[in-house]
């Protein structure tokens, strides 16, 4: 085998376990069982370990992990609508995706204000900053990216999902 095959194999084997990797760690590592294993109208209950009715009453923090779930499968109306039924509407976590969603809806200017909302009410919000970092980069706003980087790193958060995922878009151009 020649070393051009040898170097071409290894990239393609490192390619193949990345994919596998990717989406567990863009997804915060998480069951994502609301978006793949329940029915349109059900969400995954974790304290029942089922899905259940989205009619039922369901706490923020499930309500929460089914909104991100929906949100990182690409179901944005979904997403939404879970978010929605929060109680706790001002919630960091509840505003965080409500960004993420709206961003990804094409709504930039809704989702930033979001994001500032998030991290007004918990300043070390990692997740809210890199999410806001990423639709700057969208914006062309490279050097406020970078601030949130700085901000993202200053509060510890380097070497995490928030920080990794805004380098990569501040080095990439492509977000997540």
């Amino acid at each position: 085998m020649t070393l051009t095959t040898k170097n071409m194999l290894l990239a393609l084997a490192a390619s193949a376990s990345l994919a596998f990797t990717v989406p567990a760690f863009a997804a915060g590592g998480d069951s994502d069982a609301t978006a793949t294993q329940c029915k349109e109208g059900q969400t995954y209950d974790e304290a029942s370990k089922k899905c259940v009715d989205k009619s039922g009453q369901l706490n923020d923090d499930t309500i929460y992990r089914a909104a991100r779930e929906y949100a990182y499968a690409g179901k944005y109306g979904e997403a939404l609508d879970m978010l929605k039924r929060a109680a706790n509407q001002q919630d960091p976590r509840i505003l965080t995706y409500y960004g993420f969603t709206n961003r990804k809806l094409g709504n930039v200017d809704v989702a930033m204000d979001y994001y500032n909302r998030a991290i007004a009410a918990d300043a070390d919000n990692l997740l809210a900053r890199s999410y806001m970092g990423q639709g700057l980069v969208q914006e062309g706003k490279i050097e406020e990216a970078r601030a949130q980087l700085v901000e993202i790193r200053d509060r510890g958060g380097k070497g995490t999902y928030a920080y990794d995922a805004l380098y990569e878009a501040l080095k990439t151009g492509s977000t997540y």
